[in-house]
């Protein structure tokens, strides 16, 4: 297989940045290059075309290589549940909900089967295959059984570039100590050594780089600049950092759930004059334009935080005080009056119910086989509005209303969601609603207009993410040593 794998020394030390620019630097070459991620954990998901659920970080690797993304670029999903357990997905599909014991002791081997596949689909598909690993490749207490390194690069029979974070500091420590941890047969196949998130003048690190070629004998093949970006991330870690702190026309206010999943939901806002400030507790809320619920994996646990924090009263009071609030997916089920967990689905125990925040006049039901589906629509005529809506849905439950509806959207022939007091309470299972240029632009400018500041034009969402990827492989590839890095791709690990 023609390739490269992007580990790194730490989690959050941009290997996703650095593959999703690869990708968009070989596609401009004219290469048909893939990405791949054997295992991902992360609850902010994508939805392929056949409606499968992968990682959303390889979803947006695969917009940067300019093709459509496969459950063959991560056959492994695990979705975390709770602090022990997670939900596995495989090839798209939900397999099993696993402890993480459970996992490395009765799954190692069907995932194996599951990468092989994978490995096997892509190489014949595919000119270039660009891999990334997850956190460490050294945690030593997890490599005899891990899914998503060295042994994934092995399978490929692939070389590895190792990725070092220099702005949290410590970087000689962790690629050194990285580099001795690892056994003989791994560090050889470890052919270069990225440098990330560098700020300053490079020329005060030319004796780092001296010293780092010196001591392990691997070549630095870039050191990459500090970049502010729009590419969507994976997973949490860095969830603060991924919105521009601003002071924008609009504030909106996104509770932090436990359990938060998709939050590339609140991405378009970046592009606005719009402050997102994620919330962890009434008191963070202030006094917002709008709130929003985003989704969750664990909607009931989630919902019994809210409370716990006191987030219920506090949301009823700022309603009647005429705010606007939004919940997507699980923050959807958790704006109805009653959830029902009939099946144990959502949380373990069948036959659960709890009380819902009471602002939609509705029941939520969990069922036992989850919905992932791509969708294509409009807004519903109760409305009065007539942009197009797509998105997709991901979830469990199925929310019945006690009174005629007020439905938020027209989906094919079905209603969905709720639309509420003209606007100012919504509720729907769409993901990647603010996605859709028209319908965000028309929510923004009520809220502009609402405090005083004139409507602004639209943002053509879609170039402005074709620019992004670009922007992002040009930004990078003066700091890379792109021929030589092109040569490992193409001539293997024996180099």
């Amino acid at each position: 297989m023609n390739g490269i794998m992007i580990q790194g020394t730490a989690s959050d030390v941009g290997k996703s940045l650095i593959v999703t620019a690869f990708c968009r630097l070989l596609v401009n070459e004219g290469y048909a290059v893939a990405p791949f991620k054997s295992q991902n954990m992360s609850n902010n998901s994508y939805v392929t075309i056949e409606g499968k659920e992968i990682g959303r970080a390889q979803g947006a690797q695969a917009e940067a290589a300019r093709t459509e993304a496969s459950v063959w670029m991560n056959p492994i999903l695990l979705k975390p549940r709770s602090d022990q357990h997670a939900e596995v997905i495989q090839f798209g599909t939900s397999y099993r909900t696993l402890s993480g014991k459970d996992y490395r002791q009765s799954y190692y081997e069907m995932g194996l089967e599951s990468i092989s596949l994978a490995l096997d689909y892509l190489g014949k598909a595919y000119d270039v295959v660009v891999m990334e690993g997850a956190g460490s490749p050294v945690e030593v207490n997890l490599k005899d059984r891990e899914l998503v390194n060295m042994k994934v690069a092995e399978m490929a029979d692939v070389p590895v570039l190792l990725v070092a974070d220099i702005d949290r500091g410590g970087v000689f420590a962790s690629i050194v100590g990285t580099l001795e941890l690892l056994e003989e047969e791994e560090r050889s196949r470890v052919k270069g050594i990225l440098i990330n998130k560098f700020r300053g003048d490079p020329e005060l690190f030319e004796d780092g780089i001296t010293w780092l070629e010196q001591r392990t004998g691997i070549p630095i093949l870039g050191v990459l600049p500090y970049v502010h970006h729009r590419v969507e991330g994976e997973d949490s870690l860095s969830l603060q950092d991924r919105f521009l702190h601003k002071n924008g026309t609009v504030e909106i206010a996104a509770i932090q759930l436990p359990f938060l999943s998709n939050y590339s939901d609140m991405e378009p806002f970046n592009e606005e004059d719009v402050t997102v400030r994620w919330v962890q507790h009434p008191r963070e809320l202030g006094e917002p334009d709008a709130i929003i619920i985003p989704g969750t994996k664990s909607t009931m646990s989630d919902l019994a935080w809210l409370k716990e924090k006191g987030f219920d009263e506090t949301l009823k009071s700022y309603r009647i005080r005429g705010g606007n609030i939004v919940g997507i997916c699980g923050g959807y089920q958790m704006l109805t009056e009653e959830l029902i967990d009939e099946h144990g689905s959502d949380t373990g125990n069948p036959g659960t119910k709890m009380k819902g925040l009471g602002l939609i006049p509705a029941k939520t039901f969990f069922h036992e086989k989850k919905t992932t589906i791509r969708v294509e629509g409009a807004l519903h005529e109760v409305t009065h509005l007539d942009p197009p809506i797509s998105g997709y849905e991901i979830h469990l439950g199925e929310t019945v209303f006690n009174e005629p509806a007020k439905p938020f959207l027209k989906l094919g022939e079905r209603s969905e969601g709720y639309f509420g007091e003209n606007g100012r309470v919504i509720g729907t299972y769409l993901h990647h609603l603010f996605h859709n240029d028209e319908w965000r632009t028309h929510w923004l400018n009520g809220l502009r207009v609402e405090k005083g500041h004139p409507p602004q034009k639209q943002i053509n969402r879609r170039e402005l993410k074709e620019k992004t990827y670009d922007d992002l492989a040009n930004d990078l590839k003066p700091h890379l040593k792109w021929e030589l890095i092109k040569d490992l791709m193409f001539k293997g690990a024996e180099q």
